[in-house]
């Protein structure tokens, strides 16, 4: 074994958090490592590379007893970790992220050997298939490729053991693909990796072996080829979840909102649909096809350079977030961490922030409504706390997801807008959002839905559009939704949008 984790215990404030936990590592096997939000996969592997210390148990690296004080150890040890939550510093350029605290140098003069690190981190980058300049500012690019960046910098440190949390929740198929075959190019010269994904087809595509957590504990661990989708499922949550979408019975009602001939220059042209209440609309396409642009323009982050949006037939007053919310609009961003939640609030202040009209009285918040609008909203999405004043950046990024979608529910929105609303939550949440959603659309609602996952958006909506290099090329309805078809107009195939 090159890494054998015995008796594991890890506790914060009196809540344990790993109990008993046992894990070992095969040289040169990829080893999936599962279990709902919150079960402690994360925290186990911060142990392994020492940002946390275990309160109990032992740790051995090939062959040798370890006690890391601290990640930079591990490194050295040969240790690589893509974490969930991206590490990219904005500011500095794709290149200066990549070899942020591995600079090239000349000698000993402290040189930077600028122009070469700019050119082997567009070589890397464009293996991974992301072709952008190394000087660009990272924080111009979208959390998809900067996911690429966090990627690219962790097989660039020639570890012999790569940690992947939720490497691809923001990449789309074609990413997928190619940073698998990157994945597996490793693996055949020796390269361990432990992969926690809470996308099944991913584990039984790549992985040989599975460990799976719950409630902090460990369950065991199985062959991938010696067990299925539902036994996984059973060992995660402890029940039996049924179908993975929910029986699609929504009929949907008047045009809700449409939009007509939306361009932003350089991002997406001339976009026209409409979505009807009781309707889940889904937008799907590749990685840079518009998507996220299109929604964060109806929602106000960007500003558009032609085109209408109508809400109940009434042109909609576009001047910023504030605005859209105030006409009964919502929105979950694909990035959470900057434009979902303030991860220096607690659960509650979070909350809050736009249910302050609903929670106060006279300008003065009551701690009543405060306190029913929070007990309210955790417990229909399930989010795991110690209560309302656990600070969100504590929360695993799962429950995360959770209260930023649970912000939204509390302003009884006409239209909701979910940019990849189940990005980085397991198998048995995605299941409980799936039914709210449905929920939500049976109450009228009019839902719009961005997704990478070509089964989520099979699966739930009733039509989809399908954007291509910031082109609509076409609106399938429920009874054209299939993989094939969505790809091929995603890849360009011949446009076909109905009037």
């Amino acid at each position: 074994m090159i890494v054998q984790m015995e008796g594991i215990h890890k506790a914060f404030s009196g809540n344990h958090v790993l109990k008993d936990v046992s894990f070992n590592l095969e040289k040169g096997e990829i080893h999936a490592l599962m279990g709902e939000n919150g079960a402690g996969k994360s925290t186990l592997m911060k142990i392994l590379t020492g940002i946390y210390s275990s309160d109990e148990g032992s740790i051995s690296v090939k062959g040798k007893t370890v006690h890391y004080k601290h990640p930079k150890e591990a490194e050295l040890d040969g240790i690589a970790v893509i974490h969930q939550e991206l590490n990219i510093l904005p500011e500095l350029s794709v290149a200066e992220n990549l070899f942020l605290g591995n600079e090239q140098t000349v000698g000993r003069t402290g040189w930077l050997k600028t122009k070469e690190m700019n050119r082997l981190a567009e070589e890397k980058l464009s293996e991974l298939g992301l072709r952008v300049k190394a000087t660009e500012r990272a924080g111009r690019l979208s959390v998809g490729k900067q996911q690429l960046i966090e990627i690219a910098k962790a097989l660039m440190t020639n570890a012999d053991i790569i940690i992947m949390d939720e490497p691809t929740a923001a990449l789309t198929d074609r990413e997928i693909d190619t940073l698998f075959e990157a994945v597996r190019s490793l693996q055949q010269k020796g390269v361990t990796f432990v992969y926690i994904s809470h996308r099944m087809e991913e584990i039984f595509s790549l992985c040989g072996r599975i460990t799976i957590l719950r409630d902090g504990q460990y369950v065991g661990t199985k062959v991938i080829a010696n067990t299925n989708f539902d036994e996984i499922v059973k060992m995660m949550v402890g029940r039996e979840l049924g179908g993975r979408y929910p029986d699609h019975d929504l009929i949907p009602g008047e045009t809700k909102l449409e939009v007509k001939g939306l361009t932003r220059r350089g991002e997406f042209n001339d976009i026209s649909f409409s979505v009807r209440s009781g309707e889940i609309f889904g937008i799907a396409g590749l990685m840079g096809a518009g998507r996220s642009e299109v929604v964060e323009t109806i929602f106000g982050y960007r500003k558009a350079d032609a085109g209408l949006i109508e809400l109940d037939g009434q042109a909609l007053k576009r001047g910023n977030p504030s605005d859209a919310i105030q006409q009964g609009l919502g929105f979950v961003s694909e990035d959470r961490k900057t434009k979902g939640l303030i991860t220096d609030f607690s659960i509650k202040e979070n909350l809050n922030l736009v249910n302050l009209k609903a929670i106060s009285s006279s300008g003065w918040v009551q701690t009543s409504k405060e306190k029913r609008l929070h007990d309210e909203l955790v417990q229909k999405l399930g989010v795991r706390a110690s209560g309302p004043n656990q600070l969100a950046k504590s929360l695993s990024g799962g429950n995360q997801q959770k209260v930023v979608i649970a912000k939204w529910l509390g302003t009884d929105p006409k239209v909701l807008i979910l940019d990849e609303p189940t990005r980085g939550v397991d198998v048995g949440a995605k299941k409980e959002i799936y039914l709210i959603m449905n929920e939500l659309a049976k109450l009228g609602v009019a839902i719009i839905m961005v997704s990478s996952e070509l089964p989520e958006i099979i699966g739930l909506s009733t039509r989809a559009a399908v954007m291509f290099e910031g082109k609509l090329m076409s609106i399938l309805n429920r009874d054209e939704l299939t993989e094939e078809t969505i790809m091929h107009y995603a890849t360009g195939g011949d446009k076909h949008v109905r009037k």
